[in-house]
C-alpha cells in the first residue's frame, strides 16, 4: 500500500509520543541523551521496535545504533529486510549513526528535530562539530539524497500540506519540542556523573 506523506508523518509523530518518549524518558532517568529511533514496515506503518539512547551501557550505543541492537536480538525469522523499513529518528542522525543507516541496508530514514536544533534547543552540538572537524562538513553539508537512501526531514513534509493540515502537525511537533526541552534539562542537569566521552 502506498502512503500519502501526511499518512506518514501522522503515524511517525504518533511513534515518537506513544513508543519513543516513555523510552527516552526512562533512559534519561539512567544518565543517557535524548536521541530515539524506531522501525516501521513500509506496507503498513506498523511498529517493528522504537529504541532510545544507552550511552551508558556503552558509548556507540546512540538512539539509532541501540535500536538496530535491539532489532538484531530478534530472532532472524521474524526480523524485517531493512529495505521493508522506514527508519526514524527523533533527531538528525549523526555522522556515526548516518553510517549505521547505511551499513544496515536501509535505504531511507526520516527525522523531526534538525542538527541545528539539537545544538541550539537541545544543547548537544556534537554532530555539527564532527562534522565540520572530522569532515570538514557545514551545516547540512551531507548528501540527503544519495546511492544508499534518501533522507527527509518531517518539517520539509509538512511544508508541503495544505495550512489546516501544517497548523496540526506544528501544534504536534511543538507538544513534542516542549517534551523534549524537558528531558534535555534533565540530562543536562545530571551528565556530569555518567562517564559517557562526549557529554
Amino acid at each position: 500500500m502506498q502512503f500519502s506523506n501526511q499518512q506518514i508523518v501522522d503515524r511517525l509523530l504518533s511513534v515518537i509520543e506513544n513508543d519513543i518518549v516513555p523510552l527516552t524518558k526512562d533512559g534519561v532517568s539512567q544518565g543517557n541523551k535524548i536521541f530515539g529511533g524506531a522501525i516501521l514496515l513500509k506496507k503498513d506503518l506498523s511498529l517493528v521496535l522504537a529504541g532510545s539512547n544507552n550511552e551508558t551501557a556503552n558509548p556507540l550505543y546512540h538512539g539509532e545504533i541501540h535500536t538496530m541492537e535491539l532489532l538484531y536480538q530478534m530472532p532472524k525469522e521474524e526480523r524485517p529486510d531493512p529495505k521493508d523499513c522506514i527508519f526514524f529518528a527523533t533527531h538528525e542522525p549523526c555522522t556515526l549513526c548516518l553510517s549505521a543507516i547505511t551499513w544496515g541496508g536501509y535505504d531511507n530514514f526520516y527525522y523531526l528535530f534538525s542538527h541545528e536544533d539539537s545544538r541550539d534547543d537541545f544543547h548537544i552540538g556534537h554532530d555539527l562539530r564532527i562534522l565540520k572537524e572530522v569532515f570538514r562538513l557545514d551545516p547540512g553539508g551531507y548528501a540527503r539524497q544519495n546511492d544508499y537512501w534518501t533522507a527527509y526531514r518531517l518539517a520539509n513534509l509538512i511544508a508541503e500540506f495544505d495550512e489546516g493540515e501544517q497548523d496540526a502537525f506544528n501544534q504536534r511537533i511543538e507538544g513534542l519540542k516542549n517534551t523534549y526541552a524537558d528531558l534535555s534539562d534533565i540530562y543536562q542537569a545530571s551528565k556530569d556523573k555518567s562517564d559517557i566521552p562526549l557529554k
